[in-house]
């Protein structure tokens, strides 16, 4: 999905998430082609944070005002990316504990990677364009979602 295709009134609240989902696909496409041991650990790591602060927003922001916006519309498809979510911080917990001589750390974090895309596929196919087709005003919570990204990046070091 392009940016440059979401309406004004999702353009905030979704262009954040779809550069979130950029910078996710790049670290695991990079930790695909990485060699070094050291350096996948630490792209491994780095993307379980970055994982675990778009799964905070989207749970604590983005998902309740969407399903009250639109239960019907929407409810399911947030019901889905909980599962997901919580599937994916299982991974994360345990990729947290590992280093990269761990026998199934690549294989985990493979699998981090590949749940991670069905998760942003979902989002970018389904949801996104249903609520651009249903002209949803997301101006506020978009808004408040890049406050509160600001917030837990301060908070956790981030930066």
């Amino acid at each position: 999905m392009d940016k440059a295709e979401i309406p004004l009134a999702q353009r905030d609240a979704l262009g954040l998430m779809l550069d979130d989902h950029c910078k996710i696909k790049h670290l695991f496409k990079a930790f695909s082609r990485e060699k070094d041991a050291e350096a996948r650990e630490a792209i491994a790591h780095e993307a379980c944070l970055t994982l675990t602060l778009i799964g905070q927003i989207e749970e604590e922001l983005f998902y309740p005002y969407v399903r009250m916006r639109n239960e019907a519309a929407f409810g399911h498809l947030i019901d889905k990316a909980l599962v997901e979510h919580s599937c994916i911080r299982g991974l994360i917990a345990q990729i947290q504990g590992m280093t990269s001589e761990d026998r199934l750390f690549h294989a985990k974090v493979t699998v981090l990677g590949e749940l991670a895309s069905h998760h942003v596929s979902g989002e970018e196919g389904e949801l996104y364009p249903k609520l651009m087709v249903m002209n949803e005003d997301l101006r506020d919570i978009g808004a408040r979602m890049r406050q509160r990204k600001d917030e837990i990046t301060i908070e956790a070091h981030i930066a």
